[in-house]
């Protein structure tokens, strides 16, 4: 069993930036870590992935050019959050999975979740 804990949400205006952070208990046996977001009333959304061995990169259409993915050390990542707009406000999740023929943007691939960290954007 893997554990998942985010932090570094919060409140920002619009146009700011943000940083978040995964911390994982164990990464030898994933093969995707990712983000995905939660607004009320609305479905889990695909941020973005990396596979971590290899470091490819996957984003969602909504954050492309606004956020970045990159792995800090083996057990953490970070998603960086630029030019933040009010529609990011969402609890923001981190992801992992130990398959590898999945489909990186679907929630229901991936077996480990984080608890969820608020980020909210005013206007």
């Amino acid at each position: 069993q893997v554990q998942l804990v985010e932090s570094g949400g919060g409140l920002v205006q619009a146009g700011g930036s943000l940083r978040l952070s995964c911390t994982a208990s164990d990464t030898f046996s994933l093969y995707y870590m990712g983000w995905f977001r939660q607004a009320p009333g609305k479905e889990r959304e695909f941020v973005g992935a990396m596979r971590w061995s290899l470091g490819n990169l996957y984003y969602g259409d909504s954050v492309k050019g606004r956020f970045t993915i990159s792995k800090v050390t083996e057990k953490i990542m970070y998603l960086q959050m630029n030019n933040l707009k009010p529609e990011d406000t969402a609890v923001y999740y981190c992801a992992a999975t130990p398959i590898w023929g999945i489909s990186v943007i679907s929630a229901t691939d991936y077996r480990y979740w984080g608890q969820g960290t608020q980020v909210t954007v005013s206007s």
